[in-house]
């Protein structure tokens, strides 16, 4: 975002850019914590005593103006604020909240004036104001990751039960669903949204005076109320109370970009796979609607799958320059390891805007080519079932002898007489019929309950209901109590556990 002429938030570059994160959003954002502050100073009594705090308070949100209005040096000037000025004028300073407050103090009113940043340090403002801006795009990506598990869902469903070839290192492997694929495509999305709504709604906002002490702010109100005005900044800020400055402990930007790192990864699966079947010899899975291309009319790009991976590939380097930079934040403000942050967050953000916003469009228009996905699934002539042939017939003939059939049938020969034939040698037969042993749909496991089970559509039918997933770090549940049996006579009771250490009640003779 930044062109080297700036201080890294702000970019002359990119003024007027729009967007939850463009730098109209983020002037918006520092303003907005700057309003808050003052607003937070009234919500915990600091106004009391001021003549005028009905005054105070409504040219405060006066200062929201300053960002509509004409900016300095264009026809009809109000004295409005302009982005490209500021990221100008940041580079002095080294961030673009100290010019910011000059102009907002020469826009304020003569009431708010003195209350303008008052006790705060340009880092509050900054941080509170970058967390405002990710807690908006958050919001959005939400939104396109919501679309696409519903329409994820639904796809899962309607090919629940199309068999197709499931693929292991590039190669065919073993029989699986279409439905299935697309289920766990969900299940990862679904993962990472869950991840993200909590990091967005932990995103505190920042305030602690110039060395994280809030020792300003204890001289302005008096301890009491100093100890109350983070908080109320955040509520007014919109954002999470923080438990105590995060100058140098940078957790929210790093759980934010983790979170944002991991949904673009789960999207990242369901673009690969969709540009892998989408080739023209698979022609499995295809968009909607194809891009085009300049040069062959006959192509129908996976345009929005490549965009897609594209961000995927990016964002994990970002997530890194957001650890890296955490990991540099040395004592009370970080010397170019928190300036570092700005641009990087801004461009995963993003990126992750962009993915969420296709995934949602590549969702809704994907479709399955039926006949292209039975044609790849009789590629291997049979061989599919492989695994279920070693399975069934190893017992009954022998390894040596199933070894034999598939060396013999990926050379061409028929494998149902191979496989009749073996069977016919050791003068034995399979329980369900040679047709239904060689028939890929038969042997796709638990594949259709996986997709109704994770999709919520009811129990399996197999007499245990839906499957769970179980977190083997979890704490076990007591077993409730039986009820009253008056017949029990303790017979039936398991052994006491044994106890260790000395106990002098044992029989030492007892075996």
């Amino acid at each position: 975002m930044s062109d080297g002429h700036d201080a890294g938030l702000l970019s002359p570059a990119t003024a007027g850019h729009e967007g939850p994160v463009g730098d109209s959003a983020v002037l918006a954002a520092l303003v907005t914590a700057e309003i808050a502050l003052i607003e937070a100073y009234g919500a915990v009594g600091g106004l009391d005593h001021v003549k005028d705090r009905a005054g105070v308070l409504a040219e405060a949100t006066a200062l929201r103006g300053l960002i509509a209005r004409p900016a300095a040096g264009a026809d009809g000037d109000t004295g409005g604020l302009d982005a490209r000025r500021l990221a100008l004028s940041a580079v002095a300073g080294g961030n673009p909240v100290i010019p910011l407050v000059g102009e907002l103090k020469r826009g304020a009113g003569v009431l708010v004036r003195p209350w303008v940043h008052r006790g705060a340090t340009s880092q509050d403002i900054l941080d509170t104001a970058l967390m405002i801006v990710a807690k908006d795009a958050a919001g959005h990506v939400l939104a396109g990751l919501d679309h696409t598990i519903d329409d994820l869902e639904r796809f899962a469903r309607e090919h629940r039960d199309q068999v197709a070839a499931a693929r292991t290192l590039t190669q065919h492997a073993v029989p699986t669903t279409t439905g299935l694929r697309a289920a766990n495509w969900v299940r990862g999305i679904r993962r990472a949204r869950g991840r993200l709504a909590a990091a967005r709604d932990a995103l505190p906002a920042q305030l602690g005076g110039a060395g994280g002490t809030l020792a300003s702010f204890v001289e302005i109100l008096g301890p009491d109320r100093a100890a109350k005005l983070p908080g109320a900044f955040a509520d007014l800020a919109g954002l999470a109370a923080p438990d105590a400055p995060w100058h140098t402990a940078r957790w929210p930007v790093t759980e934010l970009g983790d979170a944002l790192v991991q949904t673009l990864d789960a999207l990242g699966v369901v673009a690969g796979d969709v540009t892998t079947l989408s080739r023209t010899e698979i022609g499995e899975l295809a968009e909607g609607t194809g891009g085009g291309s300049s040069a062959m009319p006959q192509k129908q790009n996976p345009a929005r799958s490549v965009l897609i991976r594209s961000a995927a590939i990016r964002a994990p380097h970002l997530g890194a320059t957001l650890h890296t930079a955490a990991a540099l934040a040395v004592d009370e403000r970080p010397d170019g390891a928190w300036h570092a942050e700005w641009p990087t967050l801004r461009e995963l953000l993003l990126l992750a805007l962009g993915a969420a916003a296709h995934a949602a469009d590549l969702s809704a228009g994907l479709r399955a080519d039926a006949t292209a996905v039975a044609v790849n699934l009789t590629a291997t002539r049979g061989l599919i079932i492989s695994e279920r042939l070693s399975i069934v017939l190893g017992p009954l003939i022998g390894a040596e002898a199933v070894t034999e059939i598939v060396r013999q049938a990926s050379l061409g020969s028929d494998l149902a007489l191979l496989v009749h034939n073996a069977l016919d040698a050791a003068n034995t037969a399979v329980p369900e019929g040679l047709d239904e042993l060689l028939d890929p749909a038969r042997y796709t496991g638990l594949a259709r309950y996986l997709v109704d089970g994770d999709l919520g559509a009811g129990p399996y039918g197999l007499g245990t209901g839906a499957i769970h997933v179980v977190d083997p770090t979890a704490p076990v549940a007591p077993e409730a109590p039986g009820p009253y049996d008056p017949f029990d006579d303790g017979s039936q009771l398991p052994p006491p556990p044994s106890r260790r250490g000395f106990d002098p009640f044992a029989d030492p003779f007892s075996s």
